[in-house]
């Protein structure tokens, strides 16, 4: 995300990515005002000539909404923003969506001055766009899955399974047909990544250092990290961000981070450490100033309750605390849910 500018009240960013189309519909609420181009039908242009029917021209213009709802789904290459007109060249008072994708740009307006959590939500959605998607690999004998992991979530792409399995010994599974499955599968790999992504191969056996030897035959451009693993198929590539096996290559992703800091979160939980969770419990860290970082679900900033939990994070924020805004859209954000949607590692344990 690019921010194009900024002040208390109003924001013009551009959208580069999927992953700001999630920071678009968590920063995005119904009492705020969202403007963009778009097209509405002149009603004004439609008649009928010889008998027939012509339809009404669709013009383009800026279009300016009060927001009703926001939709977005998870992974989807489209954001919609439901609203009532409030600025446009007609149909002022009538209702619009707009569909949001990467390459728009897009104006937000409040009635008030921007919290800090939606300040700092956007902030690092633009620092994040500074730091390319990586590409993990997951190889085993006889399938290869293609992720790729984004600021926010881990998306399965393609997968390529050499039929047979490898539980016979005949020629589907002779050393023949599995280097050409991997030498395919290799030349697949390099067509399906654009531009300089970092690959990551993963995986509990040999068959990862023939792909990435094929790889690099093939794309001898490409960057390679090959990590073992105890398992396959996407329990491999949680394993990789859950243990940060990738090093550097995934260290400053928000999901890397979100993953680490609620995987050692639920280390405390078991080991009775320094760590809170549940929001008498979060509440009394922070009145004592205990809270070091507080990982919180960003959709649980902005519901029903959202005030009260903005509360906190400012309380924190004031007394020297780190706030992390997670997705749910991974596996550590579905186990931050399963604790009330936030937990707070503590600089000491608070009963």
């Amino acid at each position: 995300m690019r921010i194009l500018h900024r002040d208390d009240m109003r924001m013009r960013l551009r959208i580069e990515s999927e992953d700001d189309l999630w920071t678009l519909a968590q920063f995005v609420q119904p009492s705020h005002r969202f403007g963009m181009v778009g097209e509405r039908r002149d009603s004004t242009t439609g008649a009928v000539e010889g008998g027939r029917a012509k339809a009404s021209e669709r013009r383009t213009m800026w279009i300016l909404l009060d927001v009703l709802n926001v939709e977005h789904h998870t992974f989807s290459d489209a954001l919609r923003i439901h609203g009532t007109i409030v600025e446009a060249a007609f149909d002022q008072g009538l209702h619009h969506t707009h569909v949001v994708e990467a390459g728009h740009e897009v104006e937000v307006q409040a009635n008030a001055a921007f919290s800090p959590i939606d300040v700092q939500l956007i902030e690092e959605a633009a620092s994040a766009a500074l730091r390319p998607k990586v590409a993990l690999v997951v190889v085993e004998h006889d399938e290869v899955i293609l992720f790729t992991v984004a600021q926010r979530g881990l998306k399965e792409g393609m997968t390529w399974t050499m039929r047979g399995g490898g539980k016979r010994s005949d020629e589907r599974t002779s050393s023949g047909v599995k280097e050409a499955f991997l030498n395919n599968t290799a030349r697949e790999i390099s067509a399906a990544l654009v531009g300089d992504v970092p690959v990551v191969l993963a995986g509990p056996g040999h068959a990862r250092d023939r792909l990435a030897a094929a790889l690099r035959v093939c794309a001898p451009e490409l960057s390679l990290t090959s990590v073992a693993t105890s398992i396959g198929g996407r329990p491999a590539a949680n394993e990789v961000i859950r243990e940060g096996l990738a090093g550097a290559v995934l260290a400053d992703h928000a999901v890397s981070k979100e993953t680490g800091l609620v995987e050692e979160a639920m280390t405390r939980i078991h080991t009775s450490g320094a760590v809170a969770y549940g929001f008498a419990h979060l509440s009394r860290a922070v009145e004592e100033g205990a809270v070091e970082t507080l990982v919180v679900l960003a959709d649980l900033l902005r519901g029903e309750d959202g005030q009260r939990w903005q509360a906190m994070c400012e309380a924190v924020h004031e007394l020297g605390g780190t706030i992390v805004q997670s997705s749910r859209d991974h596996d550590a954000g579905a186990q931050l849910d399963g604790l009330g949607g936030a937990v707070a590692l503590t600089r000491y344990r608070v009963d």
